[in-house]
């Protein structure tokens, strides 16, 4: 992907700013940068050749087009729990058949997430036993659709915390109160759950006659932060977080590799503090004529919706007003190649006994160390009587996984330890018939990036001009991290 080519499109969390994005630009451009966005794993994370500086006024009507007309959320006995008609235009009845086309997309083990019925189109998504659906008869952005029901779904858990049939059914009158308030006639209006909170709320509060309330931020034009806000200390903390996925072939070789990262935030300040960050950016370095400087090439990237994005294009600086308390910032993707942090070596020998032996290596610097290392190292299904030995750390038999654990709580860098197992076999399976599970590793490494990721600077600029005391914290952890077995 062209660097000149690639916009860090607004968090995809909360739709204000991209319906604003969208209303500027021409219809081609939309159509491509959501297609791009709904091939790179459905959400809005990085759009291809879509810059608002060369789009046009885009007609009204398309917007009404860009959401579902009808959203429902069904069991899998087919009851309906809860539905809005947004607009008035669909015949409900239609969600009647729903249901037995996907019990025959089951059978037929087809998992579509589009379905027709005549003139009615489905777009669903499922969490545990409930489906959200949203109908409609037009042309929809299918990207804007299913990224504003996953957010559907985090708000809902943000009030109930777990989203189960009893929960629609237990907060009715709160989920409808929710619905209408993050979808106005079928346009998305906000889906911040903070921002919602400020006034749907489960508890009842007592009216404060004549005390001074800040302004409702919904149509502020900082919307995700409310004014008036005071702290006797004012702090930042800031952690850099990133997950490796690994898989690795049982012949050694690395057969995928990716580094996903974020930048969350804790926010404890006063007033409307404006905060720039500088990060070790390659585009950056290479406007700026510094080259030779360690830096990292970010791919990608989305922002939160306060990052004022024109200004990011123009000199990459990240300039925002944070949300009060914690919040995501950014989001980034490495797909490079990663050399395994925590390399395993197995040997596995199946015979009337069964024989496991790891050894576990850390391919990192000695100044790091792996924290609450865990190794789920499959057996068996039919192992018993088991027994260990290890150079350090603790083992378990997890008999309901077919797996051992090994549980290693500090691993400094550069370090081998060794894990022997025995286990007992009533019957012999072929591998072939039992199939052969990866081992999987779990671990987190403190003030480290795998990446090399690094906070150059954090300003705070506030017009009181008071002290703030800015924190940064690296984090590197595991992610789908794997090793086939021989």
């Amino acid at each position: 992907m062209p660097k000149s080519s690639i916009l860090v499109s607004s968090d995809h969390n909360t739709f204000t700013q991209l319906s604003s994005e969208s209303f500027r630009c021409s219809l081609a451009n939309f159509r491509r940068a959501c297609i791009c966005a709904f091939l790179s794993r459905g959400t809005l994370r990085a759009l291809q050749d879509f810059s608002p500086s060369r789009c046009s006024v885009l007609p009204i009507v398309f917007l009404v087009t860009m959401v579902p007309a009808a959203l429902r959320s069904l069991t899998k006995s087919s009851r309906v729990l809860i539905s809005r008609n947004y607009m008035g235009n669909m015949d409900m009845n239609e969600v009647d058949h729903f249901m037995p086309i996907m019990m025959t997309m089951e059978e037929d083990a087809d998992s579509s997430p589009l379905v027709t019925h005549g003139s009615a189109h489905f777009l669903w998504i499922k969490h545990r036993n409930l489906y959200l659906v949203a109908m409609t008869k037009k042309n929809a952005n299918a990207a804007l659709v299913y990224s504003f029901l996953y957010k559907m779904v985090e708000v809902f858990k943000e009030y109930f915390k777990e989203l189960e049939e009893e929960s629609f059914r237990d907060n009715f009158v709160t989920v409808y109160e929710l619905m209408d308030e993050i979808m106005d006639f079928g346009f998305p209006q906000t889906t911040d759950s903070k921002i919602l909170q400020e006034y749907i709320t489960q508890q009842g509060h007592k009216l404060s006659v004549g005390a001074p309330r800040p302004p409702a931020t919904v149509t502020n034009a900082v919307s995700w932060r409310s004014e008036g806000i005071k702290y006797r200390k004012n702090e930042v903390f800031m952690d850099v977080i990133e997950s490796v996925n690994l898989l690795v072939s049982a012949t050694g070789s690395v057969l995928r590799s990716e580094i996903v990262g974020s930048i969350k935030l804790k926010v404890v300040l006063s007033g409307m503090p404006e905060l720039r960050l500088g990060l070790n950016d390659k585009v950056l370095f290479e406007i700026t004529g510094r080259e030779k400087c360690k830096t990292v090439e970010l791919e990608d990237v989305k922002f939160h919706q306060c990052v004022r994005l024109s200004r990011f294009e123009n000199d990459r600086t990240i300039s925002f007003i944070p949300p009060d308390g914690e919040s995501e910032l950014m989001s980034y993707r490495l797909n490079t190649t990663v050399k395994p942090l925590i390399w395993i070596e197995s040997v596995i020998e199946k015979f009337s006994h069964s024989r496991v032996e790891i050894k576990a290596r850390s391919q990192f610097k000695s100044r790091s160390t792996a924290n609450n290392v865990a190794i789920m190292v499959p057996v068996p299904s039919d192992a018993d009587s088991p027994k260990f030995k290890t150079s350090t750390g603790s083992c378990k038999y997890l008999p309901e996984k077919s797996m051992v654990q090994w549980n290693i709580k500090s691993f400094p860098g550069g370090k081998e330890y060794m894990m022997r197992a025995h286990f007992g076999l009533p019957s012999v399976e072929s591998t072939e018939l039992e199939g052969r599970r990866p081992i999987t590793v779990n671990f987190e490494i403190p003030y480290f990036t795998v990446s090399g990721i690094q906070v150059r600077y954090l300003k705070i600029i506030e017009k009181s001009g008071y002290e703030a005391l800015p924190w940064v914290r690296y984090i590197t952890q595991s992610g789908d991290y794997q090793l086939r077995t021989n």
